[in-house]
């Protein structure tokens, strides 16, 4: 439910998010990540922040899972893109695409677990860039 004590610019209810880790990644700049994840994305660490520990329990090796971040390297502004940043494809407003810049920048990454190792872990084919903040995992659920 919104707050309507926190405003911006007395307009627009803000809705608070915190990350819950980041990510550690080979990937130090947003120019060598793939497309897609499934496009020679690296495996990466999910380091989460040891409060969140508990929420982790029950990850397991070879599960896929839903990772979403906070794409803080995108440009907040843009809402219209050439599609993959292919001038050759007519534009497409940023909601029928995956840019990562968009007025709220979150990534959706669909992952496997390869390791969980205390508060870390290890995933396959994640483009995000090390550092990214990671805002929330979730299974994939079968019928995904």
């Amino acid at each position: 439910m919104p707050r309507p004590d926190i405003v911006d610019d007395n307009r627009d209810v803000v809705y608070e998010l915190r990350a819950v880790g980041h990510v550690e990644s080979p990937l130090s700049a947003a120019a060598q990540a793939p497309k897609q994840g499934h496009e020679g994305g690296p495996d990466a660490w999910l380091v989460f922040d040891a409060d969140y520990e508990p929420a982790m329990r029950d990850l397991a090796a070879g599960e896929r899972a839903h990772v979403l971040t906070w794409l803080h390297l995108a440009d907040r502004s843009v809402l219209r893109v050439h599609p993959r940043d292919d001038e050759t494809q007519p534009i497409r407003g940023v909601f029928a695409t995956r840019s990562q810049d968009r007025p709220n920048p979150l990534g959706l990454h669909t992952v496997t677990i390869l390791e969980v190792d205390r508060h870390r872990v290890l995933v396959s084919d994640l483009e995000a860039v090390d550092g990214t903040p990671i805002v929330d995992v979730k299974p994939v659920l079968r019928s995904d």
